[in-house]
């Protein structure tokens, strides 16, 4: 089994002030300052550990590329969220992952997260097949596609266009701040949702290419999900 899954953070502001200060008039001082500080960028991307987590999305998918089942959860209580998650990654004992940078900042988070909380990871996640950078357990589509930084990393939204996905319709991430804020959370977990739908149609278009799965069952995998992606694209709670 495979789990692809994504999930969406904001700021964690009280991690934040703990670290440059607390003297800033509002959030977007702090954010700037804070971008200046750990990124040496004012607009660089906070480090895995200064996120937290508001809403994740995960597909569980069986060795032949079958979805099995869909699990999510977003809010505004953190730790819930993380307990949810781990409850969700029990259910199977061996299983792989799949997604988009997920080596480079999902993980990460999920284990900075983790620790903040003093919830116990399911012991998958800290296994050889999880943790060794070129396990065929955990697929990250940034080092399938660039040979692990041979080449330059793709983003997901242009692997969705060149697949010709339609992509993106609910929002872009930086929205999610502004999402969280305004309590429009179910918005926040169907943006999260498309994410991991088009993330799966990318790697179900990849184990294509690598002749991994035959294609009468790929054209029947592959339509049945950009269906699914439709739908839910029309179906936007925005």
């Amino acid at each position: 089994m495979y789990f692809v899954f994504d999930v969406e953070t904001i700021p964690d502001y009280d991690l934040l002030k703990s670290v440059v200060g607390d003297q800033f008039a509002n959030d977007e001082e702090l954010l700037e300052a804070a971008n200046e500080h750990l990124t040496k960028n004012k607009q660089g991307f906070l480090p895995p550990m200064f996120h937290r987590i508001v809403s994740w999305v995960g597909l569980w998918v069986d060795d032949s590329c079958h979805p099995k089942a869909k699990h999510a959860w977003s809010g505004t209580d953190e730790k819930d969220g993380l307990k949810s998650l781990m409850i969700t990654l029990s259910e199977y004992k061996d299983f792989g992952v799949v997604h988009h940078n997920g080596k480079g900042f999902d993980l990460p988070l999920i284990i900075y997260r983790c620790l903040k909380h003093g919830i116990q990871m399911t012991s998958r996640l800290s296994h050889y097949d999880i943790k060794y950078r070129y396990s065929k357990h955990n697929i990250d589509l940034v080092d399938e596609f660039s040979n692990f930084g041979a080449s330059a990393w793709p983003k997901l939204k242009h692997l969705g266009l060149l697949v010709g996905i339609p992509f993106k319709q609910t929002g872009e991430g930086d929205q999610v701040k502004t999402m969280f804020e305004e309590g429009r959370l179910s918005e926040i977990e169907h943006y999260c949702y498309e994410d991991v739908l088009a993330t799966y149609i990318i790697w179900l278009n990849l184990r294509h290419t690598f002749s991994d799965i035959k294609t009468e069952n790929y054209k029947i995998l592959h339509d049945r999900a950009v269906q699914r992606l439709h739908e839910i694209q029309q179906n936007s709670p925005i």
